[in-house]
């Protein structure tokens, strides 16, 4: 039985990749195709997790009920805490000559 030339075969394969709407890819490339036809995965992972409400959008859309969060009073109270004992975060730097690291380096 005679051998089916190549160039049969590869004809075939294009025409079989025209039929079936695959990429021809004769070399056998990596194209990412599989990665480009799969379904997006955003979408239900933002709809995996709850909607947050926070006590701060409540005070935004309702300001006559005036709700306190606990929470925020509780880390603004620790930050000041922090601050008197000389822990907390630096200053920020308006000008570029009262930056410390360039007082390092003078």
């Amino acid at each position: 039985m005679p051998a089916v030339m190549p160039s049969r075969l590869a004809a075939l394969t294009r025409l079989r990749c025209s039929i079936f709407a695959t990429a021809y890819n004769p070399t056998s490339q990596r194209t990412g195709a599989k990665y480009l036809r799969a379904r997006l995965r955003g979408p239900s992972m933002v709809n995996y997790y709850p909607t947050s409400i926070r006590i701060h959008d409540i005070n935004k859309a309702f300001p006559e009920l005036a709700l306190e969060d606990e929470d925020e009073i509780q880390r603004i109270s620790d930050i000041e805490a922090l601050r008197e004992r000389g822990k907390g975060a630096p200053k920020k730097v308006r000008k570029k000559e009262e930056s410390r690291r360039l007082a390092k380096k003078r």
